[in-house]
């Protein structure tokens, strides 16, 4: 129980983001690419996998009429229950998954699609639960998974704000205590002019809760930005490669770039710090070459400072720029050298 603890706090951490390598339909049906991935997605620094819970029975109905064609897309002429028998994770797989991946130090959890989804996954003891965006509108399903008392995952796809705080409520009426919203663009690839990253911290003071992102664009850069936005969950679907044709790999990250995903993550992290005027202790060293008061000519006792005979340059050993007008006032107390940086005590 000491690891299902951390992953659970781990998701609120300041300025740590809880970075999911998706793996999904990705394994190819084929339990030894899911044992690869679990694997890669460590070496290459992600808190954890996920997988999703349904079968093609449990997520639709086996029907060739036009409701359950797909009509648009990347999967267009496929009917819905043909798309998941491709694509569903047998479950026979998971205890073996999970073991690997506790093993590795990996949070191991999933999507749930429905109740019976919600009981496996309880009985293989996930740290958390996870509504996906097309699912945030089945209150009854929200509902069930906040009675565990466990940590909640909502994705927000397509959702008004009424339908969030919906789920939201439930979710809380429910007995749950830990929700994070994920901002969310259900279109696959996402287009990043689409993604509105500013909504991150508009749902974070609308519905009080942590808010992070599933992000279906393509590439990093999206991720990383809305971790300077404070986002502190990051889920990114992950393949070994995109040559490798599942209903995900066009839009999913190899191992390199999941890598690099987490490096610029933690970057990003360590850069955005916190609220801090002055200089840092390795600017220090720069203060040295600040602007500062010199005379540039020479200058004899008694003769008055002037714009020919004094400036504004590097370094800061003088008297600082602002005085400039005042100084412009006084006279040389005795002789003073070009170069030599001006002080009060050469001045009256």
């Amino acid at each position: 129980m000491a690891n299902l603890g951390r992953y659970e706090k781990k998701i609120g951490f300041k300025q740590s983001a809880f970075i999911i390598a998706e793996i999904s339909a990705n394994h190819y049906q084929k339990i030894d690419n899911a044992i690869k991935m679990i694997k890669a997605a460590k070496e290459a620094g992600a808190d954890a996998v996920k997988f999703q819970v349904y079968t093609p029975d449990t997520i639709t109905f086996n029907s060739n009429n036009d409701y359950f064609k797909i009509k648009s897309g990347k999967w267009k002429g496929q009917t819905l229950y043909e798309l998941y028998k491709k694509a569903y994770t047998p479950w026979g797989w998971f205890k073996k998954l999970k073991t690997i991946a506790d093993n590795l130090g990996l949070a191991f959890f999933a999507t749930a699609f429905d109740k019976t989804a919600i009981d496996f996954l309880e009985d293989l003891k996930v740290p958390f639960h996870k509504i996906a965006s097309f699912e945030l509108i089945d209150l009854s399903l929200i509902e069930y998974a906040a009675k565990t008392k466990k940590p909640i995952i909502l994705s927000t796809g397509m959702a008004t704000i009424q339908e969030i705080r919906e789920a939201v409520n439930i979710a809380k009426k429910s007995g749950s205590k830990d929700i994070t919203l994920l901002k969310c663009v259900s279109s696959y690839p996402a287009d990043p002019r689409e993604m509105n990253l500013s909504t991150i911290l508009d749902m974070k003071k609308r519905f009080g809760c942590r808010v992070g992102l599933s992000d279906h664009t393509l590439g990093t850069a999206v991720s990383i930005a809305a971790v300077c936005l404070g986002a502190i969950v990051v889920e990114k679907h992950f393949t070994l490669s995109r040559k490798i044709k599942t209903p995900d790999s066009s839009f999913s990250i190899e191992p390199i770039e999941l890598k690099e995903l987490v490096n610029s993550v933690r970057m990003a992290e360590r850069a955005v710090g916190d609220v801090f005027y002055g200089p840092t202790a390795k600017e220090k060293t720069s203060l040295d070459f600040r602007r500062s008061l010199f005379a540039v000519k020479d200058i004899s006792r008694g003769e008055q400072l002037t714009e020919e005979n004094i400036r504004s340059i590097r370094p800061s050993c003088g008297i600082e720029p602002k005085y400039y007008k005042r100084i412009l006032r006084k006279v040389a107390r005795k002789d003073i050298t070009r170069g030599t940086p001006l002080t009060w005590g050469l001045v009256r």
